[in-house]
């Protein structure tokens, strides 16, 4: 909290007068007092400015490097995180009543939290930004927006909307809300008011942490030129080297979701000069480089990435990998670790559930994963839920509910704009199991277009599964398609 300044007004007792001047004579003795107390004075005054730029933050400092990402929506460094950690403690310390500062900490919580993957810092967060609310219930959009940031961290989408938008009834101009807002209502499928706060957004605010925002939107539309566009303006526009790390590695993975392997390889190489100890670059060049065939340098990168805290997302992702390659011992040690994780994290009051549902449908029990999906998607229906719901069905044997699902994470109009491969993929073998050879064959088609390296276990399947469907018959066209006269075929 800062320190009130003092006022310029002239201080009481000392106004000019125009009464006699007797009537204000002092004694001797108070006007020498004066004298001295205006020369000590003077050269406090002389020596205060000094004193005060000496004491003054310093702007390159760690921690104030933290502050100032923290509290304005871009990605901190874990050293200056840590930095801020340290400084907000002291201070609470020291002023346990500073609603501010324990909203600061609760925010620098969960930043780190999402660099690290671990979960134990958000009880932390989550204490640290109740105390700030109950210290200064009225007006502390600060502690609502941690809030938010905190639910959207674990996967509580409801909650992330409540949060942030009482924030915005506080202060609407507050734009570091806004990313929040629009990531909980996509996490809940609601992709009208997504875009209803991504316009808001961009009317507020123009910086690089909202156009790196606007790309993700973007591409989960399936607008790719556009998305990568916008990265390549914040990543340019970005000061602080962990800020561009963070878009660049953003490029890298929609590089690599449109097969690019070499412009996405590029991008993370590139973040990773910038950061080395970046995680989710250093999964993505794993990703690539075992797309490109270099296996012993893609298990390098995911075990530097995951080896120490490894996430549930990245744990499946490489037993998928190892699965791929014959070896299933060492997918298996993945997938227990992934159910460590994902009861660690559930402690944490992390919501694994979609992971663990994409996890089990696969390589577990798919009537367990359709139980637990089946919740995620009353809880929250977004797109990757539909998914894999959708897939988990299918491999419970459920098709024709499964078909329901994976239309809805693959049809523009309910929101699965995005181009995904891995959802074409699910949503071809689904018909194709319904005997809809047509509608088998276009899906799997577009799944390997889309990114014909989606995925080392997954991507071969959709292959042989489109080489067993053959080419289609002449009389399959599509609707509305008519055949020349003469040419033999059925109309």
């Amino acid at each position: 909290m800062e320190k009130p300044q003092r006022s310029p007004a002239t201080p009481p007792g000392t106004e000019p007068t125009t009464e006699p001047r007797h009537r204000s004579r002092l004694p001797r003795r108070v006007l020498l007092a004066l004298a001295v107390g205006a020369a000590v004075l003077g050269v406090v005054w002389l020596v205060l400015p000094a004193q005060r730029e000496a004491a003054a933050p310093d702007a390159s400092a760690p921690g104030a490097r933290a502050l100032t990402a923290v509290t304005a929506g871009a990605p901190a460094a874990l050293p200056d995180l840590a930095a801020l950690i340290g400084d907000q403690e002291r201070r609470l310390r020291a002023h346990p009543k500073d609603a501010r500062a324990w909203a600061v900490l609760g925010a620098a919580y969960v930043e780190q939290g999402r660099r690290t993957a671990d979960a134990a810092d958000y009880p932390k967060a989550d204490r640290a930004l109740r105390t700030s609310l109950r210290l200064r219930p009225e007006a502390n959009p600060e502690a609502l927006e941690g809030l938010a940031a905190l639910a959207v961290r674990r996967r509580d989408f409801r909650g992330a909307r409540s949060y942030a938008e009482a924030a915005l009834k506080l202060d609407a101009k507050r734009w570091t809300t806004y990313p929040l807002l629009i990531d909980a209502c996509d996490g809940l499928g609601d992709y009208k008011a997504a875009q209803a706060t991504l316009d808001r957004l961009l009317k507020l605010h123009q910086g690089p942490a909202v156009k790196a925002r606007a790309a993700a939107a973007y591409w989960d539309r399936g607008w790719r030129e556009d998305a990568a566009a916008q990265l390549s303006d914040a990543a340019a526009a970005a000061t602080a080297p962990v800020e561009q790390a963070a878009y660049l590695e953003q490029a890298g993975r929609i590089a690599f979701e449109r097969g690019d392997l070499e412009d996405a390889l590029r991008h993370f190489e590139a973040a990773l000069r910038l950061e080395p100890d970046q995680r989710t670059a250093l999964v993505g060049q794993g990703r690539t480089l075992a797309a490109l065939g270099r296996t012993d340098e893609a298990l390098k990168a995911y075990h530097r990435a995951l080896d120490e805290r490894p996430s549930p997302e990245g744990a499946l992702e490489l037993g998928e990998l190892y699965q791929s390659l014959g070896m299933g011992q060492e997918a298996r040690a993945q997938y227990d670790l992934l159910r460590t994780r994902a009861r660690q994290d559930a402690a944490a009051g992390v919501d694994d559930d979609l992971v663990l549902g994409r996890f089990e449908a696969d390589h577990a029990d798919a009537r367990s994963a359709v139980r637990r999906l089946r919740a995620e998607w009353q809880r929250q229906p977004g797109t990757a839920v539909a998914d894999a719901l959708g897939w988990a069905l299918h491999r419970a044997g459920q098709d024709k509910e499964a078909l329901r699902f994976a239309t809805a994470a693959t049809d523009e109009t309910k929101g699965g704009g995005v181009r995904n491969a891995l959802y074409m993929y699910h949503r071809g073998i689904i018909e194709r199991d319904l005997d809809q050879p047509g509608a088998a064959r276009r899906h799997l088609e577009r799944s390997l277009r889309t990114n014909p390296f989606f995925s080392p276990l997954w991507a071969p399947r959709a292959r042989s599964a489109l080489e067993a469907l053959g080419e289609p018959p002449v009389d399959e066209a599509p609707a509305g398609v008519r055949f020349p006269e003469g040419s033999g075929a059925r109309r």
